[in-house]
């Protein structure tokens, strides 16, 4: 009988680590698929963190376009407390662009995280669908 249940528990906890493994496999894949196929950012977050209420901080995203055509940015959109600058001309395949971001906290009343939304006129060949690539940034408001 001790032997009996001393298999379950191991094949419980075997089925169990094979779970998590194909979860942890499945969340590395959304991660790689989030690098899009025409961007490549040096890096996708920034973390601003402690900022007195009414304070502006500044960062730079710097990409590459790694694709074959050129990288059209339609709009980069975040929340009102955000202002951004990206290059409004096409960015050719192999060159570099930056997304600047501005943070206003003076309307802020907790930390956040926020999102940059970056929507560019590509699209992607198999779907027609236009590519959209996504930022983060967050901050420690110290009233």
């Amino acid at each position: 009988m001790y032997s009996m249940t001393k298999n379950l528990i191991l094949l419980f906890a075997s089925v169990v680590c094979m779970g998590c493994f194909v979860q942890a496999q499945n969340f590395s894949n959304q991660n790689d698929q989030q690098e899009s196929s025409i961007m490549k950012f040096d890096r996708r977050f920034h973390d601003f963190g402690k900022v007195k209420k009414g304070e502006s901080r500044t960062t730079e995203f710097e990409f590459t376009n790694v694709s074959k055509e050129p990288l059209i940015i339609d709009l980069v959109s975040a929340c009102d407390c955000t202002t951004t600058d990206y290059p409004r001309l096409p960015v050719q395949p192999g060159e570099k662009g930056i997304i600047k971001v501005v943070f206003d906290s003076t309307e802020k009343e907790e930390s956040e995280v926020i999102d940059i939304d970056i929507y560019l006129r590509n699209t992607d060949p198999e779907t027609g669908i236009p590519l959209s690539e996504t930022l983060k940034y967050k901050f420690n408001l110290v009233k």
